[in-house]
This record gives structure tokens, sequence and C-alpha cells, in this order.
């Protein structure tokens, strides 16, 4: 039985296969190969069973090359004709000029400006027969090939530009986050945005408000979003394209053009990401709010970069060039190493810059992003591209390593270099206080980054010697101990004891909620808070024996006249009692209210403390010589005082209210 005709519309690409997969098969290696490409293009093509008639034979192949070569050297070999032979030969030929006619149209000026990749039946046309020229002999096979590879460039360099769609910043970091499930850390340096030289100017930036801010890590959403660099129909085309270039030996040809149009796609990327091309002289001139933000986008891009769009780079530069794994490997390296090698500048750049402890954070945090990713980084490359990249990378990881250590070591001498001379109005914490303990909070964040970067340091440099202590912890406690012997300097400054010692309680006190409340606890222990717990209690000993001895001196029976002696006597002590008393409580609340006491659970502690002293001693004093007084001219002036107004006097101490409110 016949077999049924093709539907209408089949007839002029099957006789163009048929036409082409002819002239194929007197190739010995490009048949399968192009059959393939045919056969992906249109699966009615690997259907049809009178599509592919048997090859001629390898000798045909032979004698037409051979024949070639005897004609181009004047050299004939006389041998018996096989008429089977010259009728492969005669096949080949009419194969080869078939399709050198195919891709001479596309050279006339018939042709334009049109793009062979504009229709589907004429890229398969113009591919097979690009294929077909590949082995074939003759002036004007070589030239049609020439024109096809040229031809095949450009439209390989037109599919790579109108393939990659255009993504905003928000989308492309976005898509590709939630494609990858990427986590991309979040750095607040809001904490620490002061100038670390001179602490005197503080008040305004370190304040409660910044106590509470941290770095944090923010988690894209789940969002299902498929991202690609190149459209999966043009990656299609494009890997027709090479596999066509590639086996008739236009490789280095391919692997510049995609070289040079997809390192400028992964560029702009870059700059989309936020990711500018920066000078070590420029990234030493700009202000630091703006350095601050560049350096953020940095840290958020670089795992965008290698776990985006490398991968997704690395990904579809297989498929296109899965034919040759030499052309991908140069292909990807070409594309990507410009890109990776900005990111990495730009963090040398930070490395070897200007040091100051407000940079201290961002260097942690773009230290631990490329140690995080240098493994993945890595294993994009092979080769020669692989051992320079990770050299680079390496050495930048040492260059920040050593910023790090070097900054912490320039907050050291900036805290003990502090000199500020002028006193705080009520003892209240100092601004130094606040921001070298925000500081050190911060830092425990990066404990175990710290721990491998400050394994080198001796205890001559910290001053710590604890041999159960980790590095970060001796780091932090060095911090903390200079900032204690800071404070006690400053404590001095207030010429009433007292005073100083609740100075000394406020700050104190700040200093261990700080260490109780964070991770600073795993790193100090719980015997370093019972220790400064226990400061704190003796300041608030040494507050009220400042302050309120003089005042319960006045309470005791020590140096009155024996009550055996004159009444007067008795009454006119009494009398003197009472006022230097009334004198000196005075004197304490206009003074005492005017104090604040930060942390409300020790003001209200002080206050019991006082009434526990003073109120017991007032009401027995009372109880016993009321009676020498009442009845005389004058009483109430010197017994102004029943224990519950003293009670409510003394509520209003340490609340810090201005004098004369």
């Amino acid at each position: 039985m016949a077999a049924a005709p093709p539907p209408d519309g089949q007839e002029k690409v099957i006789a163009a296969a048929q036409h082409i997969v002819k002239s194929l098969a007197s190739s010995k290696n490009a048949a399968d190969d192009m059959i393939r490409i045919l056969s992906g293009f249109d699966n009615r093509l690997s259907l049809m069973s009178d599509l592919f008639p048997p090859p001629p034979s390898a000798a045909a192949v032979d004698s037409i090359l051979e024949a070639e070569e005897g004609t181009s050297q004047g050299e004939g070999d006389e041998r018996d004709p096989d008429p089977d032979e010259d009728d492969a030969v005669a096949r080949a030929e009419a194969e080869w000029d078939a399709a050198a006619e195919a891709i001479e149209r596309w050279e006339s000026p018939a042709a334009g400006d049109a793009l062979v990749f504009d229709s589907r039946e004429d890229a398969e046309e113009y591919l097979a027969a690009a294929a077909c020229l590949a082995r074939a002999p003759g002036q004007r096979a070589d030239a049609a090939l020439q024109a096809a590879m040229a031809r095949l460039e450009d439209e390989f360099r037109h599919l790579l530009v109108r393939g990659a769609p255009p993504l905003a910043a928000e989308d492309l970091q976005a898509s590709l986050l939630r494609r990858l499930s990427l986590t991309v850390p979040s750095f607040n340096s809001s904490a620490v945005d002061l100038d670390c030289p001179s602490f005197a100017q503080h008040h305004a930036a370190a304040n409660e408000g910044g106590d509470e801010q941290q770095g944090g890590r923010s988690s894209a959403s789940d969002d299902e979003i498929s991202p690609y660099l190149i459209a999966p129909d043009t990656v299609s085309a494009l890997r027709d394209i090479a596999d066509v270039m590639l086996r008739a030996g236009y490789a280095p040809e391919l692997c510049q053009v995609y070289g040079e149009v997809r390192r400028d796609t992964l560029m702009e990327c870059l700059a989309v990401l936020g990711v500018d091309k920066m000078s070590l002289e420029e990234v030493q001139r700009v202000e630091w709010g703006v350095l601050d933000g560049k350096m953020k986008k940095w840290i958020q891009a670089l795992m965008v970069v290698v776990r985006g769009l490398l991968a997704e780079e690395r990904r579809i530069c297989s498929q296109i060039l899965a034919a040759d794994p030499n052309a991908e490997e140069e292909c990807f390296t070409e594309a990507a190493k410009g890109c990776v090698l900005q990111m990495l500048n730009f963090g040398d750049a930070i490395a070897i810059g200007k040091r100051s402890t407000e940079k201290l954070f961002r260097i942690l945090g773009m230290y631990e992003a490329l140690a995080e990713v240098l493994p993945e980084l890595e294993g994009l490359f092979s080769g020669e591209a692989k051992d320079f990249i990770k050299e680079e990378a390496e050495g930048i990881l040492v260059r920040l390593g050593d910023a790090v250590r070097g900054t912490i070591e320039e907050f050291a001498n900036a805290i003990q270099g502090e000199t500020s001379r002028r006193p705080l109005p009520g003892g209240e914490i100092h601004p130094l206080t606040r921001y070298v303990m925000n500081y050190v909070r911060l830092l425990a964040d990066y404990n175990a980054s710290l721990n491998k970067l400050l394994e080198c340091w001796d205890t001559e440099l910290t001053g710590v010697d604890n041999p159960n202590m980790t590095p970060s912890g001796h780091c932090v406690l060095m911090l903390i101990t200079h900032l204690q012997c800071k404070i006690d300097e400053k404590s001095r400054l207030y010429e009433d004891e007292a005073l100083q010692n609740i100075f000394l309680m406020n700050n104190l006190l700040y200093i261990v909620q700080k260490v109780k409340d964070s991770e600073l606890k795993t790193l100090l222990g719980d015997n370093w808070i019972r220790k400064h717990r226990g400061q704190i209690r003796q300041y608030s000993t040494g507050y009220l024996r400042s302050s309120w001895t003089r005042v319960l001196a006045c309470l005791r029976d020590d140096g009155l006249p024996h009550t055996m002696g004159s009444s007067s006597q008795l009454k006119a002590a009494l009398k003197d009692r009472f006022k230097n008393f009334n004198l000196a409580f005075e004197e304490l609340y206009r003074t005492h209210t005017s104090w604040r006491v930060v942390d409300p659970q020790l003001r209200e502690e002080l206050k019991i403390s006082i009434s526990e002293k003073v109120l017991p001693a007032y009401r027995s004093f009372v109880g016993r010589f009321r009676g020498q007084l009442e009845g005389g001219r004058g009483s109430a002036r010197y017994i102004k005082y029943n224990p519950d107004d003293l009670e409510n006097q003394v509520s209003d101490f340490f609340e810090g209210r201005k004098p004369n409110a």
C-alpha cells in the first residue's frame, strides 16, 4: 500500500529536509547530529520513514574529497570508475551546491535586513545548509560557509540581546531570592553612626531608641517566581546555532560574542542591584552615609550574584554550549569574570581603605558574606580561572580581617582617649557608656567570625588573661574594661561624693543590663554579672553614707544634755538638733530631686533604703523629745515634719526635676 501523502504545507519542509539530509549522508560525522537538530525543530520530520535514504558509502565520500584534492594538485590517480561511487559524488556535489545556494540567498540584496530566526522554517533550512557546508570542498562552499558563520554570529548576538528580559532592581533581587530560597543579611548601623574619635557630642545620637536597634536578618518571600536571564525558547535557538558553529570550527568567534554580550548583561544586573564600579580613590572620597548604603547593597548583591545570577548564567551556558565543554568554560569565564572582579574590587577597596569605627559592622558583614559564598563562587569556575578567583577572594578575606582587627584596636584607643570634661547634670548615663555598649553588643552578634579573626590576639593586646574565655570574649571584656576605667575617671568630675556614686550606679547598671540582655552574657558569663551587681550595691552604700550620715547625726542622743539637768539647756539643744535636721533634709531634697536614677527599679530601691534609715530614726527621736518642745513658743518651727511628710518628700528623690520646678 502506498504511503498517504503528507498534509498540506508540509511538502516544502519535507522536500527541503530530504534535500539537506542527502547532503548530510556524505558526511561521516554530521548526519546524526543534523538529524537530531531537524527532529528537534519539528517532530514531524522524525516520524517520516521515507525522509532518510540509505547514505552513500564512506568510500564515495572519500572519493569526492580525493578528487577535489587531486584536482587542486594537478595529480589524478588513474583507476577504473565505480558507477555507484560516481553517483554518490554527483549527489553530494548537488547537495553542496543546493546548500550554498540557500546561504547565498540570504546574502543577496533581496534579503534586506531580515533575520533568519524570525521564521522557524527559515532557521531550520539555514542551519541545515550551514551544517552541510561544514565539510564541503571547493571555493564556493568555503565562501558560503564563511558567510553563514558570519550571519549566524550576528544572529547569535541578536538573540542573546533580545532574549534577556529587562528587570527592575526589586524584580531582579526578589525573583532570584525567591526562586533560590535565599536569605540575605540586612544590617542596621544606626546604633553606631557616630564619630568615634570624640564622644563629647553623642547626646542626641546615642539615645535609648538606639539601644534597641540590632543587626537582623530578613527572609525572602516564598512566592514562586521563575526568573530567566535568557528566555527558554531563545536558549533552544542559541543552542542550535552554537552546535553548528562549534562543529564548523568557529568556537573562538562564538565565545567572543557570548562573552561580550553576557558580560555586559551581567554588569547591567550589577548596576540594577546598586553595585557601581568605583575606584579606590572614589571609595576613599565618598561620604560615609553614601558609602554605608553601597556597602549594604554589596552584601545583599553578593548573595544574589553568586547564588542567583552566576548560578543561572552557568546553567544557561551549559545548555547553549553543551556540545563543547571547553567552549562552555571559556564562555562562562568571559561572561562572569567582569562581574566577579567588580564585586571583589569594591571589597578590596573597603578592606584597604581608611579605617573608622562606624565601618566595622559593614566590614564584618562583607567578611561573613564573602566567606559564606566563596566555596560556591569557586565551584562555578574551573582551571586557571578558578585558581585566580580563589586567590583574589581569599586575599580580600585576609585584608577584611585585618581591617576588622585594626578598627577594633582604634576603637579601644578612642575609648581611652576620650577627653570630655563636663559632668552630666544629675549623674545620668554618659553618652560614652551608651555608645560603647551598643557597639559592643553588636559585636557579639559576630561572635563566630570574631573568634576566627581574633584568635591570634595575645593577652598583652587585650589586657585579659582568661584561658576559659573565647577570643571574642577577650575582645568585648577589653572594651568594657576600658569603658569602666573611663567612667571611674569621669565620676571624679563631680565634687559631691554622693553624686559620684549616683553616676557610677547609673552607668554600671546600664553596662550590666546590656550584658545580661544580650549575647554578651554568654561571652562574659554569670560570674561577671554577679561581681558587677555587687559593685553596684557598694556604690549604693557609698551614696547612703555620704548623703545621710550628717542628717542621721541630728537624730542621735549623743551630745544632748542629761535629762536630769537643766530643762532649758535640753530644749535649746533639741531646737538646735531639729533646726539642723530640717536644714540638712531640705538641702538634700533640693539637690536629690534634681538628680536622676535612670533605672526605675534602682530608683525605688534607693528611696526605700533612705526611708528605712531615716524614718525610724526620726520617728523615734520625735517620739522621745516632742514633749520637751510642745506648748512652747514656736515649737512648730522646729518639728516641721511628721514621718509621713518625710516619706512623701523622699518619694520625689532621683526624678531629675529641674531646680525650682
